[in-house]
């Protein structure tokens, strides 16, 4: 048991790197890590991930707003319904889902089950933007900042519906969105994607407070541990060529969502 445990907290460093390295990607490996490592229950898990995601997001947007690296106008426009979507979410939708949520024949699909399939599902998502979505990574930096109001907010209000349920930062699609809808060049979306997942994933982590138990110690230690990591991420991420680390971890998302979609469906 001890050394599970140890399995565990090593792996929250690798995802405060991940985020330091590509500013997102830590939410995809949280919550599979506190389910499968330290046989954390699914919804509590992303509850913790929130919290986890915050909390490292928050130390690694300081160091890009010490850059001038945070778009600021941009992060409140995508923000606030964002911040709206995910507190309600994990407020009323979540605790709201039944259990089982339906049965398919004799497979009958528990809330948990439910839960990680859609996660994996959106793993698989995330796993074909990292590895495909490449124009992200060469914009013309000396464009313009162009803004489409209504798109950046509707992308906010999806991801943090998406937030409220899985757990998930959302990185992998807050920063498509930040380059594609307001042309921000790639470093500064990161850090204004940081920035943003910080206070959504905190905020939703409010809406949990009231409704789970929280075992703060054990939290504490893995978030202390993923802080550590990101400090990692962001110095290395001086040294590694960022198309192929992208690239790479793209394909290494995919693994892991093909696997627990797997575990998931072999338990029924």
């Amino acid at each position: 048991m001890d050394v599970v445990i140890l399995l565990g907290f090593s792996a929250a460093i690798l995802i405060g790197v991940s985020l330091g390295l590509i500013g997102g990607g830590g939410s995809i490996l949280t919550v599979p890590v506190l389910v499968y490592i330290l046989g954390v229950d699914p919804v509590l898990a992303t509850a913790y991930s929130l919290f986890v995601v915050g909390s490292t997001s928050l130390v690694g947007a300081g160091t890009y707003m010490k850059k001038g690296l945070v778009n600021y106008k941009t992060a409140v426009v995508f923000a606030i319904p964002s911040f709206i979507a995910v507190f309600l979410t994990r407020k009323f939708m979540v605790p709201a889902l039944p259990d089982p949520l339906f049965s398919v024949g004799e497979a009958i699909i528990t809330k948990n089950i439910g839960i990680m399939v859609f996660f994996a599902i959106i793993m698989l998502a995330a796993s074909i933007s990292m590895v495909r979505n490449k124009k992200c990574l060469d914009c013309d930096e000396n464009e313009p900042i162009r803004y489409n109001f209504p798109m950046i907010a509707l992308e906010g209000s999806v991801v943090g519906v998406i937030t409220g349920i899985v757990g998930a930062g959302g990185g992998f699609l807050i920063i498509p969105a930040l380059v594609i809808l307001a042309r921000l060049p790639m470093k500064m979306a990161v850090g204004t994607s940081l920035l943003i997942i910080a206070a959504k994933s905190l905020i939703g982590f409010l809406g949990d407070v009231s409704t789970q138990t929280i075992d703060w110690q054990m939290l504490l230690i893995f978030t202390g541990l993923s802080i550590v990591g990101i400090f990692i991420g962001s110095a290395l991420s001086k040294k590694i060529n960022e198309k192929a680390l992208k690239t790479g971890f793209g394909w290494f998302v995919l693994v892991m969502g093909v696997y627990i979609i797997g575990k998931e469906l072999m338990a029924l």
